[in-house]
């Protein structure tokens, strides 16, 4: 058994990472396109923010789940990430519970 690092996989996680982020992203951002084809202004509104906060995070996290992107970017692209992802799991949330009720 080999106690030693393999840097080449890191690179592949890193990636599947960023890929997941965005998908969860997207996922999050149909549901609110379809809360807005009910009709609801609120929801419209909600799905024109969210398709535009969508945009944004694809910008960040697609070079990077493409590998495409470099490793450094004086540390903005991170904190900005982790804020829309908690930003998209709050609305999933609303979204859901809002589709329960």
């Amino acid at each position: 058994m080999s106690t030693g690092r393999d840097p080449g996989l890191q690179a592949e996680r890193t990636r599947l990472a960023w890929r997941r982020t965005l998908l969860t992203a997207t996922v999050v951002t149909a549901l609110a396109v379809r809360l807005a084809s009910a009709g609801d202004p609120v929801g419209a509104l909600v799905a024109g923010v969210t398709v535009l906060l969508w945009g944004a995070l694809l910008v960040l996290c697609w070079p990077r789940g493409t590998g495409t992107g470099s490793a450094r970017t004086g540390g903005r692209t991170l904190p900005l990430v982790a804020l829309g992802t908690v930003g998209f799991a709050l609305l999933g949330v609303l979204l859901v519970l809002r589709g329960l009720g």
